[in-house]
């Protein structure tokens, strides 16, 4: 008799068990509907830089200078909640030093890449890449000398 109860119980946790299976594959996925994952596309200076908030646009953007320039970028700044109206205060800005790949060639990269906003250049080899408004800089601190 403990046989035969054993064998039910078995078979009865099989069947909830499979139809458990089936009903979740009948279900449509909710997932993402991007094609793609870009977080391998870039790195990151420090642990402390905040990228987690970067919508897939930007990321698409940091992938498209990868595959442009063969390196990785390598994100310096990212997103800064206290940055006034600045892009990076929303974590639609990042910037970034792609090492071993010179600065005209990042900033050509970037030019081309679809959905690509700002783009600033500074003196210390940072590259600025956005997807805000259309428009380019360069700044470099330097005061005049009177």
């Amino acid at each position: 008799m403990r046989i035969v109860l054993r064998v039910a119980l078995a078979s009865l946790l099989a069947f909830s068990v499979s139809g458990v299976a089936v009903a979740e594959s009948n279900q449509k996925r909710r997932g993402n509907i991007f094609k793609h994952d870009y977080s391998a596309a870039y790195t990151v200076q420090r642990v402390s830089v905040r990228t987690g908030c970067f919508p897939t646009k930007l990321k698409a953007i940091l992938a498209h200078i990868a595959v442009q320039t063969g390196h990785k970028p390598m994100v310096t700044s990212g997103h800064r909640p206290r940055s006034g109206r600045s892009q990076h205060s929303h974590c639609y800005a990042a910037d970034i030093r792609v090492p071993g790949v010179p600065e005209k060639r990042i900033l050509a990269a970037a030019a081309s890449a679809p959905g690509i906003g700002g783009i600033g250049r500074y003196c210390n080899g940072i590259v600025h890449v956005d997807i805000g408004p259309k428009r380019r800089w360069a700044h470099c601190g330097r005061k005049k000398r009177s």
